[in-house]
């Protein structure tokens, strides 16, 4: 039970600086006994307080982003909606195949980030489609946001790399977003997993404690680093994702 705790702290925390805390908590449900399908789908509920935790721990960085968050919060819940569909019908194997791969793409748009954003700014006709992304922005986020329904595991990774490109604004402001569109995704998913999937509610109860926690402890930290630090500690905690998915 601690050990589960704390891993829902440590989820909490960094799914709202990063991402990729369901590469925390996995594992320990399943050194606990769960089966992959019940650790998944109690893991989904149990990161929804965290996620919420999160969001309001960057209400500040939210403040003008109302429209941005409507608009691709439709994706978030089409792709969530969708993911956790899949979840239940595809083999376990199908989707974890290709994850390291996803996973390892995204990285490689963070680090090269900076350079293709300014190569879109400096051939986008105005400065719309760097205020919206354009559809390209919400396709790219259903896509990932249907990962998301089914593993969740680096998904934040996945949105910040697409947002980074495609959107002018502050590192700490895509993450707010990055948070809500999480949220979102792990909500609905669980939702759904409420109709038609076994929980374990015990380790349901104490991801939720562990990862509302951390969510407000990441929020204070996380929105002290600059842009350069959190590009950084992306690519690190994504590059250990891609090992321990492999390794698994």
């Amino acid at each position: 039970m601690l050990a589960v705790f704390g891993a829902g702290m440590s989820a909490g925390a960094i799914n709202t600086v990063v991402g990729s805390g369901t590469l925390i908590t996995f594992p320990v449900l399943l050194a606990t006994g769960l089966s992959p399908v019940t650790a998944t789908v109690s893991n989904a509920l149990g990161l929804v307080p965290g996620a919420i935790s999160g969001v309001i721990g960057y209400r500040k960085e939210l403040v003008g982003q109302g429209r941005r968050v409507l608009k691709l919060g439709v994706g978030a819940v089409l792709g969530g909606v969708t993911g956790a569909v899949l979840l239940l019908a595809l083999p376990s194997t199908a989707f974890e195949t290709i994850v390291p791969v996803l996973v390892g793409f995204a990285l490689v748009l963070v680090v090269v980030q900076p350079l293709i954003s300014k190569r879109v700014r400096r051939d986008a006709p105005g400065d719309t489609k760097r205020r919206d992304g354009g559809p390209l922005l919400f396709i790219g986020l259903t896509l990932a946001s249907v990962y998301g329904g089914y593993f969740s595991a680096a998904q934040g990774i996945i949105y910040m790399s697409l947002m980074g490109i495609l959107l002018d604004e502050k590192m700490q402001r895509l993450v707010a977003v990055k948070n809500v569109l999480a949220g979102i995704v792990n909500t609905v998913a669980a939702l759904f997993f409420l109709f038609v999937a076994d929980f374990d509610w015990t380790a349901v109860v104490l991801i939720a404690a562990g990862s509302a926690l951390g969510g407000q402890l990441g929020a204070k930290v996380g929105r002290r680093f600059s842009p350069a630090v959190l590009r950084a500690l992306i690519v690190t905690i994504g590059v250990v994702s891609i090992v321990q998915l492999l390794l698994r």
